[in-house]
């Protein structure tokens, strides 16, 4: 029998599969400090957790070429680190 995945990719096959490669677009993209965003991870670029994947939060600050981005994981706000790439306008 095959041993069942107990891995922090589990159940996410499906979820992360988009276009393999970002856009200059979506490179360059900029926001605001105060601006809506959709959390839309980008299986291309640096690994972020499939599980903030489709999540909303609040642009905090940037930070280099990241930005810092607020979210509320069940009652938690939590902190992301961001590519613009991994970014949408809510």
């Amino acid at each position: 029998m095959v041993q069942k995945s107990y891995g922090k990719m589990r159940r996410s096959r499906k979820k992360m599969t988009n276009p393999p490669k970002p856009t200059i677009t979506d490179l360059l993209r900029k926001f605001e400090i105060g601006d809506k965003v959709h959390v839309v991870i980008r299986s291309s670029g640096r690994f972020q957790h499939p599980r903030f994947h489709g999540k909303t939060g609040t642009v905090l600050a940037k930070q280099g070429r990241t930005y810092i981005v607020e979210i509320h994981d069940g009652s938690l706000a939590k902190k992301l680190f961001l590519a613009p790439e991994h970014l949408k306008k809510g």
